[in-house]
C-alpha cells in the first residue's frame, strides 16, 4: 500500500471505529477563535471552563473583550493556565478582528492571505492559526498537533520532530482537499490519541494496531 493510500486507509479505520465527531464545540466562529487561544498548552476541559466564565460575564465578542481591563480578563480565564499571557493574546486577536472589519469582512480573504494575517497576530502560531482557519472559517487546512505527531510517528509515516509545514503538507497532499474530511480527520486523531494511543498506549484496543510499526516491532 502506498504512503498516500495509508493516510486515507487510516482515516477510514478511525472514522468507522469512532464515528462522527462534530467538531469544533462552539456556538459562533468567534468562540472557536477564543477557544483556539485558550486551549494552547492545556486541556480542552480547562479551556472550556474559561470560555464558560467569559460567556457568563458577557465577554464573548471582540468589542466586549477589548473594553475589559486586561487584568480582569485574565481573572476570567485563570482555568486555562498562562492566563496573563493568554489575556494579551485575546486582546491582540480582538484588535486584529475589529481593525480588519470583522469576521464577515475577513471571511472574504483568500486562504493564503488569511493565514498570513492570522500568523501576524501576537500569540497566534501555525497550529492555532490552522485551528481557526479550519473550524472558524471552514477553510481546507489540516491541523498538526502533538497528537498527530505521536500517532503517525508510531505508525511509521512521519518523523515526530519534523517541522510543522512539512507535516501539514504530507496530509494535504495525501487527502482530498475537503474541509469536512480535514475537520473529521483531525478530530478523530485527537480522540484516538487521547483514549487509545496515549503516552502509555492501549495497543490491545487499537483499531490501527495491524498498521503500527511500534506494535509490530514490540517497542511501545
Amino acid at each position: 500500500m502506498s504512503k498516500k493510500n495509508r493516510f486515507v486507509y487510516i482515516y477510514e479505520l478511525l472514522d468507522t471505529h469512532h464515528g462522527p465527531q462534530n467538531w469544533w464545540p462552539a456556538d459562533t466562529p468567534f468562540e472557536v477563535m477564543v477557544g483556539a487561544v485558550l486551549v494552547q498548552n492545556t486541556t480542552w476541559r480547562n479551556a472550556s471552563a474559561a470560555i464558560t466564565c467569559l460567556k457568563n460575564a458577557r465577554l464573548m465578542s471582540p468589542s466586549a473583550i477589548r473594553n475589559t481591563p486586561i487584568y480582569d480578563l485574565a481573572d476570567f480565564i485563570v482555568s486555562s493556565g498562562y492566563f496573563n499571557i493568554k489575556a494579551q493574546r485575546l486582546m491582540a486577536l480582538c484588535e486584529w478582528l475589529e481593525e480588519s472589519g470583522g469576521i464577515d469582512q475577513i471571511q472574504r480573504q483568500s486562504l493564503k492571505a488569511l493565514r498570513r494575517n492570522l500568523l501576524s497576530v501576537h500569540g497566534i502560531g501555525p497550529e492555532t492559526a490552522d485551528d481557526i482557519l479550519l473550524y472558524a472559517f471552514d477553510r481546507p487546512v489540516f491541523v498538526i498537533d502533538s497528537y498527530t505527531r505521536r500517532l503517525f510517528s508510531r505508525l511509521g509515516l512521519i518523523r515526530r520532530e519534523a517541522d510543522y509545514e512539512s507535516l501539514r503538507g504530507c496530509f494535504e497532499k495525501a487527502l482530498e482537499r475537503d474541509m469536512g474530511v480535514f475537520n473529521q480527520y483531525h478530530a478523530l486523531i485527537v480522540v484516538h490519541a487521547k483514549g487509545t494511543c496515549k503516552k502509555q498506549p492501549r495497543c490491545e484496543a487499537c483499531c490501527l494496531a495491524v498498521l503500527c510499526d511500534g506494535v509490530q516491532k514490540n517497542i511501545l
